[in-house]
């Protein structure tokens, strides 16, 4: 078992400008959590989605079978409920409908008491454009400290 979970979606960055960030605690059964603290699961895939306008799901959150458990295993795929006070799902639920932005989970962890918690962004995808700037910017800074390295090191 790891002491520190904490799996991290990288393509989002990437992918989506995030406007805001919330924490979120999660609905798991008993294979699920030890899965998890055996950090067999992904989140590269998932996304958030409301069922109605006080419940939001995980949906394609990728969490393994535990290997030591008999048939009482959970499915892989499953939507898990995220629990949020009714504040925020509220405006999670606005700002989704009306604006037409998504919810995006960006790392699953554990925190100090033991309990599995995923944090979610209510994100804008970005262009084409955008995504080439980011690799632009990437680059000038890998040159720049390459430069940097090489006359510190004259």
């Amino acid at each position: 078992m790891q002491k520190n979970i904490n799996i991290q979606n990288k393509k989002a960055k990437f992918n989506y400008s995030f406007l805001d960030k919330f924490v979120a605690g999660i609905v798991l059964s008993g294979t699920e959590i030890k899965s998890i603290r055996n950090g067999s699961a992904s989140i590269s895939e998932s996304f958030c989605e409301f069922k109605n306008p006080s419940s939001l799901f995980v949906v394609n959150m990728n969490i393994d079978p535990y290997e030591n458990a008999s048939y009482f295993n959970h499915s892989p795929k499953a939507s898990r409920k995220l629990l949020l006070n009714k504040n925020e799902l509220k405006k999670l639920y606005n700002e989704v409908n009306k604006i037409g932005l998504s919810i995006i989970p960006l790392k699953l962890f554990i925190n100090a008491k033991g309990l599995a918690k995923l944090e979610i962004a209510l994100a804008k995808g970005k262009k084409l454009y955008d995504k080439r700037d980011t690799i632009k910017d990437r680059e000038n800074k890998i040159n720049i400290d390459r430069v940097k390295k090489y006359y510190n090191n004259r």
